[in-house]
Formats: structure tokens, sequence, C-alpha cells
């Protein structure tokens, strides 16, 4: 058998000898990196993917520039997607895979749009985590699949510990799949003194948290604060009506936030609502087992809270202590202005209407002069049964409720209840816009306004 160069003529071979010289001479320009001007050594590597297939991931390094080149050229991936198990999570339930989870943020943070994926199939146990800016790019996916746990209560937490996943400081961050965050909290709910939220996002920007499910946290499940432009969506929060303070979902400080299609169950309020909080919008949230959707409480210790613009619409709450609810401490200041909820369906809820401006989770609070405003809130559409009574107005004396507004109430009691109790109203003024079912007398037809109720919206403007 002849060989190739058996049977090549001159010009062939001088025609591969020009085209060897010219891969050769775009093999040294693929090496050279003009914006830096230095060479550079390309390490290949393979991965093995949890499922067997392999992912190619290419590594550019510059090592003329040791130690003091800057981070974001330190290396270049030929993929964006960063997957746990690649970084040495065992995803067995038992091992510690918080260093894998560590490693595969520090990778995914230094690549804009990149994805960190949590695969399907995997039980994940990490410690309390931070993923956190502000020196990550934007845009990072966090794609749940897989199930988190968190360690149990005699298990490895800091003393006084707030959180045990958070973002912080984030611009574009996403949370989305399919998976569970299951915070393992039944062995805190008997306990006192702090407990730690399951997520926690501080600081950050432009949040999308969709599809997964959060469960059993050791207090409140899903965190929102100081953030802005908050999407919350198809989420599911599963506690225990009976486990201590575990709310759905808390909001503080953070303005643009929508939280729709999501089913609700918890040991406290569905959704808090707190200081600081404008331009909310709850829509087609199921909550059940919990306390209702609730803004406050508010003003405890003689603090100043400023709530506003917020609609609540399109909602059932089922087997809850309150339907919709705003709760104020005595002794506070500042306001609450802007609030509707409308739509609302509810099934046996102890009390589905409440403002209380005098709240107390405590024996022992006294009364004070000084309130948190309640002005402007509308209440349209609200039907359902209820266990105790319909409807609770205790306004301050100091400090009245205004511009209370009720359209079309129709609250029934649950069949066979007797001896329940009746619309009640303390020093609350505003308008029925239509006939209520049980008639809610005890509105006094006409608007209040107050120096101290426009000092307190003056106040929020500040």
């Amino acid at each position: 058998m002849l060989s190739l160069n058996t049977i090549a003529t001159p010009n062939m071979k001088n025609t591969w000898n020009m085209k060897a010289s010219i891969y050769g001479i775009l093999t040294i320009l693929l090496l050279w990196s003009p914006e830096l001007g230095v060479s550079a050594a390309r390490d290949t590597k393979q991965w093995r993917h949890h499922d067997g297939s392999r992912q190619l991931m290419a590594e550019t390094f510059y090592p003329s520039y040791g130690e003091s080149m800057p981070s974001s050229l330190q290396y270049r991936k030929t993929s964006t997607i960063f997957n746990v198990l690649n970084f040495g999570a065992k995803g067995d339930g038992i091992s510690d895979d918080t260093k894998a989870f560590e490693a595969a943020w520090l990778a995914a943070c230094k690549l804009e749009a990149s994805t960190m994926i949590i695969p399907k199939g995997s039980v994940f146990l990490i410690k309390p985590i931070s993923f956190s800016g502000p020196n990550c790019e934007s845009n990072i996916v966090f794609q749940l699949d897989g199930k988190i746990i968190a360690p149990k209560a005699s298990g490895n937490w800091e003393s006084g510990l707030l959180q045990w996943v958070e973002f912080t400081k984030l611009n574009g961050i996403t949370i989305r799949g399919s998976g569970v965050v299951d915070g393992q909290g039944s062995g805190w709910w008997t306990k006192s003194g702090t407990k730690p939220t399951a997520i926690r996002f501080y600081g950050s920007s432009d949040v999308t948290v969709t599809g997964i499910t959060i469960q059993n946290s050791p207090q409140t499940h899903l965190k929102f604060d100081n953030c802005q432009s908050v999407q919350v969506s198809e989420i599911t929060v599963s506690s225990p009506g009976d486990s201590p303070n575990t709310d759905g979902i808390h909001l503080q400080n953070s303005q643009d936030v929508a939280i729709h299609s999501s089913k609700l169950a918890c040991g406290d309020d569905c959704v808090s609502i707190q200081t600081g909080c404008s331009a909310v919008k709850i829509q087609n949230v199921d909550c059940g087992p919990g306390h209702g959707i609730s803004i406050g409480s508010l003003g405890k210790d003689n603090t100043k809270a400023c709530v506003s613009n917020i609609t609540v619409l399109d909602t059932k709450i089922h087997d809850a202590m309150t339907g919709v609810r705003i709760k104020t401490w005595q002794g506070g200041s500042g306001s609450v202005q802007g609030v509707t909820f409308s739509n609302i369906q509810v099934s046996q809820v102890k009390t589905p209407i409440v403002i209380d401006q005098y709240y107390c989770d405590g024996s022992k609070c006294k009364n004070d002069t000084s309130a948190v405003g309640i002005s402007w809130i509308s209440f349209e559409n609200i039907r359902g049964t209820y266990t105790v009574n319909p409807v609770q107005f205790a306004c301050s004396d100091s400090l009245p409720c205004t511009d209370i507004t009720l359209d079309t109430i129709q609250l029934r009691p649950v069949q066979g209840s007797d001896h329940l109790g009746k619309p009640f109203c303390s020093n609350t003024y505003g308008e029925l816009k239509t006939s209520t079912t049980p008639p809610i007398d005890c509105l006094v037809a006409k608007k209040r306004s107050t120096k101290q109720a426009q000092y307190g919206y003056d106040s929020c403007q500040n």
C-alpha cells in the first residue's frame, strides 16, 4: 500500500506545508490575548455530570499577571452552566455540601447571566450560607430542581443566626425550578429565642422567585429586606398551621413588589408587609392555614412606620385566624395609606376584616396617645364565612381611622355556629357604599381629619 508521501507531487507537498504554516499562525494568534498583551496557556478539562454525560470546560489563564490580575479576567469558561455536582457536592442528604455550593457560586458569580444548577434527584445538606455581591455580575440564575435541606436544630447553627440561605446585594437574581427548600424546622418550633429565616434577600434589585417549594422553616419562609423590583410567582410555602412565627412571605423596606399565583400555608401571616413598603401588589394567592394577609405589626417600641400603595385582590383565605388585616402598636408614628383589599374569598376565617391600632402580642401593653395613622383604606367584594366575628375596627382614641370604605361585604357565620360576635367599630370614620351582610352600622358615616393624621402622612413623605 502506497503512503501519501509516495503519491504526492511537489506542488501538493507545498500546499500542505502552506496549510500547516497557516494553522500554526492561527494557533499562535489564539494563544495571544491582544487586550492584555500576554500569552495564555489553555487548560481543557472534562467534567462528568451526575447523569454520566460530559461537558467540556475550557479555562484560559494569564500567568504573567500573577495575583495582581483582575479577578474578572482570572479565567474564562466556555460554559455559563455551573452544576454543584461538578464542584464536589455529594447530593446524598448526609454529606455537608456547603463548600461545593460556595465554590459553584464563586464561579457563577463571575459571569453575567450564568446559571448555578442544583439538579433533580439529589438531596443537598447545606449549613447557613450567603450568596453575595456586590462584586457579582448581574442576572444570575439559581436553578433549583433538587432538594436543599438545613441542619436540624441540634446541628451546626451559630448562636443568634437570623437566616439560613441569604442572597445579598445582587442585581438581577432569579431562583427558579421545581425543587424544594426544607428548613427542617420542627425541632425549632418548641424552642424560645432567635430562629432563622429559611431564605432572605437583602439589598437586591430585579429579584425573581418562581416555581419552588419552601417548607418547614424554623421561622419566616421567604423574606425581602431593602429590595426593589421583586417578582414572586407560582411558589408553594408549606408548614403546619400551629408552627409559630412561620410567616410565608415577609416584606420590609421593599418597593415595587408583585406576588401572585402562589399557595401559602403556614403558622403565621401568609404575607406580612412591614414598614418601608410601597407599591406592593398581591394577586391570586391561596392562603391557609395561617393568619391571613397582614400589614404590620407597625410602630412597636415607639418606632415610625410608613406603608403606602398596597393592593390585595383575587385571593382566597381559608382556615385562618384573620383574613385581611392592618395591625399597629400604640405609641408608634407614621402612616398606612392607600390600601385596597378587593375580591377576597374567605372560608372558616375567625375574623375576615381587621384594623387594630391596639395590637399587642404580649400580656402587658399600655395605651398611648400617639399611634400610626390609618387612612384611605378600601375593602371591596369580600365574601365568605367566619367563625368568631365578621369585622373588627379598633382604632385609636387620639388618632382615629379615617376614609375607610366598605363595598359589597357579604360575610356569613359557618353553618351551625351560634352566639357569634357582631361587627365592631371604634373611632372609625368612613363610608358604606352598599348594604352589607351582616349590617355594619358602627362605622361613623363622615370623614374626620386631624392635624395628627396629617402629621403622620407628612412625616412619611420626608
